[in-house]
Order: structure tokens, then sequence, then C-alpha cells
């Protein structure tokens, strides 16, 4: 894993901007699968602004990490609802190459099964760009004793309800489950970016970088084996002081 520290906030998201827009300079057809939260955020409004500058991204495919089950895309507290406003729409990203996951519950199974199927046939994944929780989690891939290893139903941990309830209007309204790219799936992308900043975030680093081997109490780990996994941290994260 490649370490990266930056200043702040902004530094991280000029970095990790500056390593998709690298990507898709070379290779216009790149596919990428995107996270969501407000870490991202600052990368994706960079990315907004290289492409007003004349970056071109209707080559690219986009995918989509992870989503809650049971709200409608068009639900502004869904992913699909954040991706399309930050990243889709943004980046003038064609509809018919984003692909999204579906939460409706009764079709889980299969949607689960198509998905990764979709991205093996798209030639795999290039770029994926993920956070990290304060508990050591990925997209939705919690501390467990087993992760996943497929696109899956996941049952989301009291942690993490409780720091998404932030973006609710109440705790009761977060759902208790979601749809997550798998550990395989994730880990088999050409090039990951982990984001990480802010003080909160500095005990999953450290947690992170002291751990060298595949622990899935820490589903972050599995990103120390990947041949290509730039981690790029605020000086808040990595040395927990603001």
């Amino acid at each position: 894993m490649k370490i990266v520290i930056v200043k702040d906030y902004d530094e991280m998201s000029k970095a990790a901007a500056e390593l998709a827009v690298s990507l898709v300079q070379d290779k216009p057809h790149a596919v990428l699968s995107f996270a969501t939260g407000s870490t991202p955020l600052g990368m994706y409004a960079k990315l907004a602004s290289h492409h007003k500058m004349g970056l071109d991204f209707s080559g690219i495919k986009a995918f989509h990490l992870d989503e809650y089950i049971g709200l409608s895309p068009d639900d502004p507290m869904s992913y699909s609802y954040y991706l399309d406003e930050n990243v889709f729409t943004p980046l003038e990203i064609p509809k018919e190459h984003i692909f999204v996951h579906n939460s409706d519950p009764e079709q889980v199974e299969q949607h689960a099964r198509e998905y990764d199927r979709k991205i093996e046939a798209e030639g795999g994944i290039d770029l994926q760009v993920l956070g990290i929780g304060e508990n050591g989690h990925i997209a939705f891939l919690e501390p467990a004793d087993r992760l996943p290893l497929e696109t899956g139903l996941v049952e989301l941990t009291k942690d993490t309800i409780e720091v998404n309830s932030r973006f609710f209007e109440d705790e009761e309204l977060v759902p208790h489950y979601a749809m997550s790219l798998g550990v395989r799936t994730i880990f088999r992308a050409r090039k990951i970016i982990l984001l990480a900043n802010g003080v909160r975030k500095h005990d999953a680093i450290r947690t992170l970088l002291d751990n060298k081997h595949l622990d899935p109490r820490i589903p972050a780990s599995c990103l120390q084996l990947h041949a290509d996994c730039t981690l790029i941290v605020d000086e808040a994260a990595y040395t927990g002081q603001e």
C-alpha cells in the first residue's frame, strides 16, 4: 500500500482527483466504481472542475459501490441519488454507461449475481474509490468473522447505523440492510484509492497500518495485500491531531 500524507481535506481531494484524471486521460473508456459519503465529495467536485475545463468522461463506465436496501433511486438518502447529483450528472456520464444497484429487497440475490457478471463483462474495475469507516469498514463490509467475497446483501452494524444517522432526519429511518460489492470484487480492481480525513478516522487508519495481514474484523486490511492501492490521508487522520 502506498501512503500519501497531505495537509488537509482539500489536498486529499486534489490528490485523489489527479489520480482519477490521469487514468481517464490514459484510458478514456475506463471502468470506475464510486464510493459515497462525505469523504469523496471534494474529489468529485474537483473531477467536475476538470470536466468543465474539457476533460471528457463520456466514455467511462460507472459502477456503484453500495446501496441501502429499500430506498428508491430518487430518494435523496439513496446512494444512487447521491452519485447522480455529485458524479454522474456533473461529469455528464451517459445513462447507458451507469450501472447502479437494485435496492428492491425481493431482487437482491438475482441482482447480486448479475452485477458481478456485468463488472466482469466490462473488463473489470480499473479504479475503485473507497472511504474507510471508523470501525475499519469499506463499502458496507462490516467487521465480521468472515467477509463476503461477492456482491450481496449485508446487515449494517449498530455503529454504522448510528454514524450514518447524521444524514437522516431520525436514526430510525436509517435502513438496516444494504447491497455491497464483495471483498473479492473490490480486490480485483486494478487500482484502488482509499481516502481518509479528520481525527475521527485516526483510530481506523492506525489499526489498518499496524495490521499487515487480512483480518475480517478490520475489513480495510485486505487492501494491504492489493498490488496498487494508494491511501491518501490528511494529517489529522494520520496523527490524530487537529
